[in-house]
């Protein structure tokens, strides 16, 4: 080991003590892999989690910029060493990689790994990821592994525990998959009960009001005063409904970890990558935080229902006395006065509406083949 024995259990329990700080599931993987490139004092490390289709559904890296990342490209296959992590189910280490008959090459962005640590992160039988660590800052003769038995065991410590925090943030994840499921059923019942009937009573008072308006003029107006009436309820139910719709995760985790999630799940579902940046920010009222939600959004349902976005972007950091969201997409943007001119607001009056609701304000920049910005400040933060 690189560390003394004190020194090691200091790192060791350090790093224990960040994962289990974290329930989201993509930082739990990159509290891992920053562990372990610091623990074993590496140039590189990586985990990756396997998917169903012989690629990984989550890859997460240490030690490589966001531009090489970017310049590398699409996440890679199960094939060659990273797959016999996955299959085999046991450690590897390696004074070159290079040379092992596994390896097929990477792409010409990639840093050039050298020596090489892997092993795979179980849980029970289950391979459920594996950890990868290159380029030990050593000195090592040319083709020798400077990863050694001791670095091997330490990491596989490591891996244990790395399977419980990535267990248990999978579980917490869908705990609340299933608490948002069962809300949603619950509104849908009220929605049916409350909106849907008095909807019912409106249809049939409008019927009842066609019927009279050539014999009985007055009676059609009595029942035209009834429909409005019935149109007013109708949406009094609505909005406390929609009033009730505040997520629980944005009760229980706070704007930026909702905002996280939410991003992890459209880059998932979409081809356009989507990406955020939170830092900085502090609690916000309540309200505040869910008009900052919606905006974020229907922003987000804009840009990759309608534009053809390759790329959305969404920060949220403090500005003076304020809190600043933005969402930047590469679409096809908009000229947003024909827009307003043609009464198509893509949710622009709503989200207006909402900035004005806190005390803040909604600025949107786009131009036909420009892209879109929308940028929401609220006080506070």
């Amino acid at each position: 080991m690189s560390h003394g024995p004190r020194s090691g259990l200091t790192a060791v329990s350090s790093a224990l003590l960040a994962m289990s700080r974290h329930l989201e599931v993509r930082d739990v993987l990159k509290t891992i892999v920053a562990s372990a490139r610091e623990l074993l004092d590496a140039q590189y490390a990586a985990l990756g989690v396997p998917d169903d289709h012989g690629g990984f559904a989550q890859f997460v890296v240490d030690g490589v910029s966001d531009e090489q990342w970017k310049a590398i490209g699409p996440l890679p296959r199960q094939h060659g060493i990273l797959a016999a992590m996955l299959q085999e189910a046991t450690p590897e280490r390696l004074g070159d990689v290079r040379k092992d008959p596994r390896f097929g090459g990477w792409p010409a962005a990639h840093p050039d790994l050298v020596d090489f640590l892997g092993l795979p992160i179980r849980d029970g039988d289950e391979v459920i990821g594996a950890l990868f660590l290159a380029n030990k800052n050593c000195p090592k003769p040319t083709g020798t592994c400077g990863f050694t038995q001791d670095d091997e065991e330490l990491l596989g410590i490591l891996a244990q525990h790395a399977a419980i925090a990535l267990t248990n943030a999978r579980l917490y994840e869908r705990s609340r998959e299933l608490t948002i499921a069962e809300e949603r059923s619950r509104l849908a019942h009220e929605l049916h009960d409350a909106v849907s009937q008095k909807l019912f009573s409106l249809r049939l008072t409008a019927q009842a009001a066609t019927a009279l308006v050539d014999r009985d003029p007055a009676r059609a107006k009595d029942e035209l005063h009834q429909v409005a009436t019935l149109a007013a309820e109708a949406a009094d139910e609505l909005r406390a409904a929609v009033v009730e719709l505040r997520p629980a995760a944005l009760e229980e985790d706070g704007l930026v970890a909702t905002l996280r999630t939410q991003i992890q799940v459209l880059d998932r579902a979409h081809t356009a990558r989507v990406t955020f940046t939170g830092h900085g920010v502090k609690a916000l009222p309540a309200a505040h935080e869910e008009a900052l939600l919606r905006v974020a959004q229907e922003a987000l349902h804009n840009a990759l229902r309608h534009s053809g976005a390759k790329h959305v972007e969404v920060t949220l950091h403090r500005r003076d006395t304020g809190t600043v969201l933005r969402i930047t997409d590469d679409g096809s943007g908009f000229d947003p006065r024909t827009v307003r001119r043609a009464g198509r607001h893509l949710g622009l009056v709503s989200m207006r509406d909402r900035a004005n609701g806190t005390g803040g304000r909604l600025t949107v920049r786009s131009a036909p083949g420009e892209g879109t910005t929308i940028e929401m400040e609220v006080p506070g933060g």
